[in-house]
């Protein structure tokens, strides 16, 4: 049988600031500083969930979660990942692969990427061998690389059997 290949992409970006952790991947990093929002604004999960979203062209985060609801104030963000999950699923996809870049100048990422593989696959339900995860710097250019914003690029590939064409 046919295969329905779909890619998305997704983006995000948070301001750093204090008084806040510093989630990624649903991993607390220890840092001085954390990303603000109204919910944990976890900014890789939120960019791999509007991948996701918009490889099924389902919308994006923030249509279905939105930052003026209330009942989303603090909330981790594997809530909106872990929806979006069971929302392709609902729709017969299957995740084939993820990939993301984090940039932010510090910390460094490397001790805890083999922490935050492991979070994603239990979350999107696949092997850790199919999630990619880059950290970057943006060479002290621009708000990540000031050390006043971190952001997070992402693709998700999915797939579910096609229906056969009727002739």
């Amino acid at each position: 049988m046919a295969r329905d290949y779909r890619c998305g992409v997704g983006y995000d970006l948070h301001r750093l600031e204090p008084d806040r952790k510093l989630i990624l991947g649903g991993v607390e990093v220890p840092y001085e500083k954390g990303l603000a929002g109204h919910s944990d604004a976890d900014i890789l999960m939120h960019a791999l969930t509007d991948a996701l979203l918009g490889a099924a062209a389902l919308g994006d985060i923030g249509e279905i979660f939105p930052p003026s609801d209330p009942q989303w104030k603090d909330v981790a963000s594997e809530v909106f990942l872990g929806h979006a999950v069971e929302l392709l699923r609902s729709y017969g996809y299957e995740i084939v692969n993820v990939d993301a870049v984090i940039i932010l100048e510090r910390p460094k990422l490397l001790p805890f990427r083999e922490a935050i593989r492991t979070n994603l696959a239990r979350i999107l339900g696949i092997e850790r061998g199919r999630i990619g995860l880059k950290a970057k710097t943006s060479e002290k250019v621009g708000p990540a690389g000031r050390g006043e914003a971190a952001e997070a690029h992402a693709v998700a590939l999915i797939a579910r059997d096609a229906a056969p064409k009727v002739m």
